[in-house]
């Protein structure tokens, strides 16, 4: 059985989408294609059902992937032993984490890895959400909840620090904060609470909670630019503000926060040269900006 056949296979398995596969195999969709119906002939069986949303696996198409990601597994060993001391990690790697983190963080360090090599390419899905390794939505994933389902190797990467912010302007033109009992009837910024991905983001509760929220948003970069135009308070990652001096933290004794962020992936996936080098750097690149991250000197 021709293993080109089953590596397209594998991918659409992984992604469940024609395009996506093809992406990730560095091909047109036409050859996924092309591929898929070529194996479905050896086989003798459909692998895939086509619905709207993209492909999905038939009950002959499940009982195959086990044994071509054992095969995959071998192979993406063998071809971390070929590459390893000649051209470095090649391929894609995927990474989702939350927006701020991913934005601010991330991207300019993950622009510094993929200059160091050329043959690797990053997605970075940075969103207001969860990503999810079960899904095979991405190859590595840092997120605020311990990963505790499935087959995953998981690691702490990080604590980071939040505090209370408002803009200079906001607080002159109302009533001084001195305690926590002065935040009644102030104005706050906060997330959409019927769209909050994770409990580890409900920071009022643990502070005041405000009769009504002046803005709410999924995006934390986006509730720091409506603070910054005097919205109102909101709980901010000191790694969000830390650049912006127009921003003023409030009650820093009382208002302090403390977060961590895990990095996981999927078991087989600690084979893969291009997602071990990735993951260790992204470990050594974060470990690097601690004090970004707890400018109070709260150790990861």
């Amino acid at each position: 059985m021709d293993w080109d056949h089953l590596r397209h296979f594998w991918a659409l398995a992984e992604t469940g989408t024609l395009g996506a596969a093809a992406r990730r195999l560095g091909v047109d969709q036409t050859t996924v294609s092309r591929r898929l119906q070529a194996l479905e002939k050896q086989v003798g069986q459909a692998l895939f059902k086509r619905e709207a949303a993209g492909h999905r696996l038939t009950e002959a198409g499940r009982a195959l992937l086990p044994r071509v990601e054992a095969m995959a597994q071998a192979a993406s060993q063998v071809e971390s032993q070929l590459h390893s001391t000649e051209v470095g990690p090649t391929g894609l790697v995927r990474i989702g984490t939350t927006e701020g983190f991913g934005t601010l963080i991330l991207a300019p360090q993950l622009a510094r890895w993929s200059q160091l090599h050329p043959h690797l390419s990053i997605d970075l899905l940075a969103l207001p959400r969860l990503v999810h390794l079960s899904r095979r939505e991405a190859d590595i994933v840092i997120s605020l909840e311990r990963p505790s389902r499935g087959s995953v190797v998981v690691s702490r990467l990080t604590d980071y620090q939040l505090g209370l912010y408002a803009s200079a302007d906001y607080l002159r033109q109302h009533p001084a904060i001195e305690r926590s009992t002065d935040l009644a009837g102030h104005r706050f910024v906060s997330y959409v609470d019927d769209l909050l991905f994770t409990k580890e983001l409900q920071f009022l509760d643990e502070l005041h909670r405000p009769e009504r929220l002046a803005l709410r948003s999924t995006s934390v970069l986006s509730q720091y630019e409506a603070v910054k135009a005097g919205a109102g308070l909101a709980v901010l990652p000191a790694f969000v503000v830390q650049a912006d001096s127009g921003l003023v933290r409030v009650l820093p004794e009382v208002a302090r926060f403390t977060r961590t962020f895990w990095i996981s992936m999927a078991e087989e996936a600690k084979h893969q040269l291009r997602v071990q080098a990735t993951w260790q750097f992204v470990r050594e690149a974060v470990q690097a900006l601690a004090g970004r991250l707890n400018p109070d000197g709260v150790l990861p």
